[in-house]
């Protein structure tokens, strides 16, 4: 099931918790000593980070899937350390990420030894409005892709906060690569709590073994999957890398908006719940990818009054810290409050990324 650490930064103490977190978070996902303290670092850097320049946050820790499913590495799973607040922002990232650059009279080592240390590394920041941070770390140091496929420039990426500080998630995302064709899964397991996490844990394995199946026949080949459990809502977008075609299909209540053209549209999904009452007919939406294009999926724990802004549409951003940017910008300082919350995003690989 998805274990998410949600640490609450308001004091030193608490330091520490992420960086145990981090440790637990790096057995799980099968990596050495070496690299396990390699992600320990990472969280205690940024933690410290957080508390010293924001005033304090939320460090979220998570085992997901890569950014890129190059092949060989599509079974490979990393720690991810994500830090979120509503401080100050820094107003020249730049500097801030260069070794000994700091406000507070501290070393400034941080952000620039993170950056050197993880797999992947990317902030967002903007003055008044605070700082989201994300970095990984994996089994192997520093490992890229000779992957130069179609498939291979997408990228994909999701922040998961649990409600009320629970161990586990609600709500799971996945996605899978079978040749040309790529498939993002949100699925959202009714209510919240252990049995919710079963049914959307559940379709994740499942969306595993389906990967070269169009969105449609994902979902009849989930509703399967998930009888016996309290059901799911689920989002199924594929994108034919080489025909750059999207196809989406979704039942129940994850929202899924593609930004195309400057613009924003929602890409409607059919009610029901997958794995108890599945509707009959399952409408598949099509429509074309280009290298503009943002696909944002998320569960209802994200209020109905969330509208992306323009800073949601970069490409360049990493998806992670696209997701975690919308999580909180639609909320206030506060955690939220009505259920488990999660953001899954696609975009396209800029062309100076490896």
């Amino acid at each position: 099931m998805p274990r998410v650490w949600d640490v609450p930064l308001h004091d030193s103490t608490r330091v520490r918790d992420a960086r145990v977190a981090a440790e637990h978070a790096a057995a799980l996902a099968g990596l050495d000593e070496q690299r396990t303290s390699t992600a320990a670092l990472v969280a205690t850097e940024l933690a410290t980070n957080l508390l010293k320049h924001a005033g304090g946050g939320r460090v979220l820790i998570d085992v997901v899937a890569p950014p890129v499913l190059a092949a060989g590495r599509e079974r490979a799973l990393l720690v991810q350390v994500a830090t979120v607040d509503h401080g100050p922002g820094i107003a020249d990232v730049s500097a801030a990420l260069h070794d000994g650059f700091t406000t507070t009279r501290s070393l400034g080592a941080g952000l620039g030894t993170c950056e050197r240390l993880a797999d992947d590394f990317d902030l967002h920041s903007v003055p008044g409005r605070g700082t989201v941070v994300v970095a990984r770390v994996g089994p192997v140091p520093g490992a890229t892709t000779t992957d130069s496929g179609p498939a291979a420039r997408l990228r994909a990426g999701a922040v998961n906060v649990p409600f009320g500080g629970a161990e586990y998630s609600g709500d799971a995302w996945a996605w899978v690569r079978d040749g040309d064709l790529v498939t993002l899964m949100l699925a959202d397991g009714l209510g919240h709590g252990p049995e919710a996490a079963r049914a959307s844990t559940a379709a994740a394995e499942a969306l595993r073994t389906s990967a070269g199946l169009g969105p449609a026949e994902v979902v009849r080949r989930l509703d399967g999957a998930l009888t016996g459990t309290r059901g799911a809502a689920v989002a199924v977008a594929q994108v034919d890398t080489r025909a750059a075609v999207l196809r989406f299909t979704g039942v129940g209540n994850i929202g899924a908006r593609l930004y195309e053209g400057g613009i924003w549209r929602h890409l409607v999904s059919r009610p029901g719940i997958v794995g108890t009452h599945r509707p009959s007919t399952l409408r598949e939406e099509k429509t074309a990818w280009a290298d503009d294009r943002v696909l944002v999926l998320h569960s209802d724990g994200l209020p109905s009054r969330w509208s992306p802004t323009a800073e949601t549409c970069r490409t360049a951003t990493d998806p992670a810290v696209t997701a975690a940017v919308t999580i909180r910008d639609a909320s206030s300082p506060a955690r939220p409050v009505r259920d488990d919350t999660a953001v899954a995003v696609l975009a396209p690989t800029p062309p100076d990324r490896p």
